[in-house]
């Protein structure tokens, strides 16, 4: 039986303690600051990004994991004997699941897979990734459960500010203007690998978060009892405490996880983003 690894890209958005626990490796994406060039979870922070867009008025840039980068990592472990099982974010949002798939091409016992999804969303399918081959299973039946439980995944977000989106490009103008008059918070739907707009939320930040979980958790048969991500960009601890007691009180969680999003991420969704990604169970 084949050694393997379990690899990722950096907007997997997990703890370094969860990275440590599972024996993950993460590529990391490029974030450029004006002439400063990061890498996303090494030398950049959500924060630091934040601060950069409101002096500057203007954006970061996030680039992919490049072709040689991907390579070398996946040829260090295939030398090594290992399979190698990799998790990127959509292939709908990012250019890293073509290079990670022309890399691995011409290796061996490589397995790449494009998560339809994003942040701690993607970081569910390298825990299952990675507890699966704690179970024994060879790599290529690992593939194939992670292809088929990416189906089954929830991801969601609630925003407080559309200004990121907007000047990302991915949302328009009138929508961004719209829900600011409105003081809506628009709830962000990952659906077929892209993201798609929700419910509209009203309210403080507080209220908002906490509606916007009873939406996606209360009384909701589907979801898996499993493990639940509470992943977020810069929130106060006060509503982060309250997020999560809430969670705890509907639905009976073996693990709750609260991730902070990387900078590639927050670059996208702002300050006073927060998402619940959890599992929904297998239909019968």
């Amino acid at each position: 039986m084949a050694k393997i690894k379990v690899t990722c890209d950096s907007t997997c958005d997990l703890t370094e303690e969860l990275y440590r626990r599972y024996d993950v490796e993460v590529l990391p994406l490029q974030v450029t600051l004006g002439e400063r060039v990061c890498s996303d979870g090494v030398d950049v922070t959500a924060e630091e990004l934040f601060d950069y867009a409101k002096k500057t008025g203007t954006l970061p840039k996030t680039s992919a994991v490049s072709v040689g980068t991907y390579e070398d990592c996946f040829r260090r472990y295939t030398e090594a004997g290992y399979a190698v099982i990799h998790v990127n974010i959509s292939s709908e949002l990012s250019a890293c699941h073509q290079n990670a798939t022309i890399a691995a091409e011409g290796l061996d016992n490589v397995y790449v897979i494009d998560s339809r999804n994003l942040s701690s969303g993607s970081g569910q399918l390298v825990i299952a990734a990675a507890e699966l081959a704690r179970e024994g299973l060879e790599a290529g039946e690992i593939a194939g459960r992670l292809n088929e439980m990416k189906g089954r995944l929830d991801v969601s977000f609630v925003l407080q500010t559309l200004e990121y989106l907007h000047k990302g490009g991915r949302c328009s103008g009138v929508a961004a203007l719209g829900a600011n008059l409105l003081k809506l918070r628009p709830e962000i739907v990952v659906k077929d690998g892209s993201m798609t707009v929700g419910r509209k939320y009203r309210g403080d930040a507080k209220k908002t978060v906490l509606d916007y979980i009873r939406g996606r958790l209360e009384n909701n048969p589907r979801v898996d009892p499993g493990r639940i991500m509470l992943t977020h960009t810069a929130f106060p601890e006060e509503i982060i405490r309250a997020a999560y007691e809430l969670v705890k009180s509907l639905h009976p969680f073996r693990e709750i996880c609260i991730t902070q999003a990387g900078s590639t991420i927050a670059s996208h969704c702002g300050p006073g983003c927060i998402g619940v990604l959890f599992f929904n169970k297998k239909e019968d």
